[in-house]
């Protein structure tokens, strides 16, 4: 497959390849012989052209440490390659043998109370360990070595889902790793010290040698710019893992593509070195896991967010791991897809930037850990509606190719993400508020419900195809960004700055500056003052404590019991809200507009909201954190004068849409993600791409129905 060098890391980049990846996650290692024609036969005949293989055999890769054995793999890559299915494989690194961890227990993950891990399930091994990372460059360069020159072999992906089973390690050698990487990252221990607020708490080291592993509640809480730290080393040591294995490939054939396939997104910086050794980012895409765990607003907005979030790291993205049926694991399982939601739900991907989509699994297992985790076949060799559903969106994703590569999806409204610091800051010193993320969730939310082009991009990305730009409570705030931000505003944009942007330094030091510190010239505020407060539905003030805290106040007294009716409101847009987790009162700079204020309290009569023109744009400055129903109103009062307005102008509740585009075309994707039917109004003059039909006006979908309409 033809491969083309991937441009930098961008929210509107393509993928560099010329083919729609279409195929299954395919375990020979698990299948009689005897199936494997019948299998390459079905999966030629449902359009794929691509499976994924051999991420969990290491074991089978090499049995015997040194003596590898290439036979089965082969022999399956050879059936898939006569009928036209190209393979990628993955390094086997999730799940290294048991000769291994027997041989070499020192790899073996220790977590924060001291236990080891046993040998078993998967990423038992600590990637941070010398000895693991020599055994995984050993194996990659036998596999590539083996399959440089093999005609079926297109492409890899690195491990699988790097940090989702476990990602912190406390072991003796991730303590020498994370004590060399401060090392080069600090000109000497007097640094350290001052990062991390050596003189609080008497914390201060006086060799590398001293520096230990931070253990949370060990007994008390760590120095946020320790903690920091060593998840700046485990994600600069989950990148260098990953980059031993990529250096072999690459060296061994440049024309294969590499990626990974992100299912948690813990402890990786994709921004940084490990999204830069990678051709474009994998996304294993599991809806109904999340919504059930999440929580997050429903199926088709939690599906969304997962896959606007991916996006901001590299741009489009492949699917390698969608969900085809039923899911679980001994401890969970998941809802099942109605027909036709299948279907629908991987079309919801490729509206989102999937240029590529792979159904988990071809065939499910017969034994393991995940005995009912459905594939495309069932368990019974035959071939029900999993299949040809599979069939059918193959069938259209082969045909609309050539109009959906090379697009990008349209983003309107611009959510800052993407960023790891800002994201492990809040994690480091949270104090019961909400993330970032959290934050971030209820604007993209709204945005999905009314068909609003919403999605996450960071600040160093090109920011001038956007209107508006939200930055959801980035307490750390480079200087840099600052000159772009301010670029975009003049050049027509809208900012929308959020309480407590900008209010600590790169080691979590509160600076002695007025907050928000690099922003506050161009926002036209600075904050005099700011507090807590109870969030929107709670009653009081404070998180739960760990039980001993608790147990220092009578029963009854805790502080949030006292603090009940502690609410504070502000008018915004001819409403008035109930402020939610957090007030800031501001002092604003000449020719800066209040447009909300607080309306009780003492804080009565300040500005909460505020806006300032700059260039042909304006910078609006919201002194608290967002509620469901302040969001709805900044976009009404902000967002919409600002260009960023829905995508139809009528949306039944339930029916999702996004668009995708080029210079010369636009293809605006209508889904239903319910099981009713529903009558779609105003829709665009155009083409529907899946059933050739011309549209105009008004469209119905059935249940779980689609279009992809390409509009004239």
């Amino acid at each position: 497959m033809p491969r083309k060098t991937p441009t930098a890391l961008s929210v509107w980049r393509p993928l560099n390849l010329d083919q729609f990846l279409l195929g299954a996650p395919h375990y020979p290692e698990h299948v009689d012989e005897s199936l494997r024609q019948r299998d390459a036969e079905r999966l030629a005949a449902s359009g794929a052209n691509t499976v994924r293989m051999g991420e969990f055999a290491w074991n089978i890769w090499e049995p015997m440490e040194g003596r590898f054995s290439f036979d089965l793999f082969d022999r399956a890559i050879a059936v898939l390659g006569k009928e036209g299915i190209k393979t990628i494989l993955c390094t086997p690194t999730a799940t290294p043998p048991r000769w291994l961890t027997v041989n070499y227990p020192e790899v073996l993950r220790v977590d924060a109370n001291g236990r080891v891990a046993g040998h078993g399930s998967r990423q038992h091994a600590d990637t941070t360990s010398p000895v693991f990372r020599t055994h995984s460059r050993r194996i990659t360069r036998a596999m590539a070595d083996h399959y440089r020159d093999n005609p079926h072999v297109i492409g890899w992906q690195t491990d699988n889902e790097l940090n989702t089973t476990a990602s912190e390690s406390y072991s003796a050698s991730c303590r020498l790793e994370f004590q060399k990487y401060l090392s080069h990252v600090y000109p000497d221990i007097h640094a350290v010290n001052h990062a991390w607020g050596g003189h609080f708490w008497a914390l201060a080291y006086d060799t590398f040698a001293q520096i230990d592993l931070p253990r949370q509640m060990a007994p008390g809480f760590i120095s946020p710019g320790h903690l920091q730290d060593y998840h700046r080393f485990l994600a600069h040591a989950t990148a260098m893992f990953q980059h031993d294995q990529v250096e072999i490939l690459r060296a061994i054939n440049p024309d294969w593509f590499i990626f990974h396939n992100l299912g948690n997104l813990a402890d990786i910086d994709f921004r940084g070195q490990f999204g830069q050794d990678l051709d474009f980012i994998g996304f294993d895409i599991y809806p109904m896991l999340y919504d059930e765990f999440r929580r997050t607003g429903g199926l088709g907005p939690t599906q969304a967010l997962h896959l606007d979030l991916c996006r901001a790291y590299s741009g489009n993205f492949i699917v390698p791991e969608q969900a085809s049926g039923f899911g679980s694991q001994p401890g969970f399982s998941t809802m099942t897809p109605e027909p036709g939601e299948m279907r629908r739900m991987a079309l919801s991907s490729v509206a989102r930037g999937a240029d590529g989509l792979m159904f988990f699994r071809w065939r499910p297992a017969h034994f393991g850990a995940e005995i009912y985790w459905m594939g495309v076949i069932d368990h019974d060799d035959v071939p029900r509606r999993r299949y040809e559903e599979a069939t059918q969106f193959f069938g259209e994703m082969n045909r609309l190719a050539p109009e959906i590569l090379g697009t990008h999806v349209r983003m309107d409204v611009g959510i800052a993400g993407a960023d790891f610091d800002n994201q492990e800051a809040h994690k480091t010193y949270p104090m019961g508020m909400p993330s970032p993320l959290e934050d971030a969730i209820l604007l993209h939310r709204h945005c999905y419900t009314q068909g609003i082009a919403c999605g996450f991009i960071h600040p160093e990305d090109d920011l001038t195809r956007l209107k508006v730009l939200y930055v959801p409570h980035w307490v750390m705030w480079k200087l840099e960004w600052t000159a772009r931000v301010d670029a975009f505003v003049a050049q027509g944009g809208t900012l929308i700055l959020s309480a407590l942007t900008a209010t600590r330094d790169v080691h979590n030091h509160i600076p002695t500056e007025q907050a928000p510190v690099g922003l506050s010239a161009l926002a036209g505020v600075k904050v005099y003052e700011f507090g807590r407060l109870a969030g929107p539905d709670a009653s009081g003030l404070f998180p739960p404590w760990p039980d001993r805290y608790v147990g220092a106040y009578a029963p009854g007294s805790v502080p949030d019991a006292a603090s009940a009716s502690r609410k504070y409101r502000f008018s915004f847009g001819n409403q008035e809200f109930t402020a939610g987790h957090l007030y800031e009162k501001l002092e604003l700079a000449p020719g800066t507009e209040v447009l909300g204020q607080w309306t009780n309290r003492w804080l009565e009569g300040s500005p909460a909201i505020t806006s300032r023109k700059h260039g042909k744009g304006r910078v609006v400055y919201v002194g608290t954190y967002l509620t469901p129903e302040l969001a709805a109103q900044l976009a009404e009062t902000v967002c919409q004068p600002a260009g960023a307005v829905p995508l139809l102008p009528h949306l039944p509740e339930g029916v999702e849409v996004s668009v995708r585009q080029a210079e010369d075309r636009v293809l605006y994707f209508i889904q239903n993600t319910t099981d009713l039917t529903v009558l779609v109004k105003g829709v665009v003059a155009g083409t529907d791409l899946l059933t050739g039909q011309s549209v105009a006006g008004d469209l119905t979908l059935a249940s779980y129905g689609c279009a992809v309409v390409k509009a004239t």
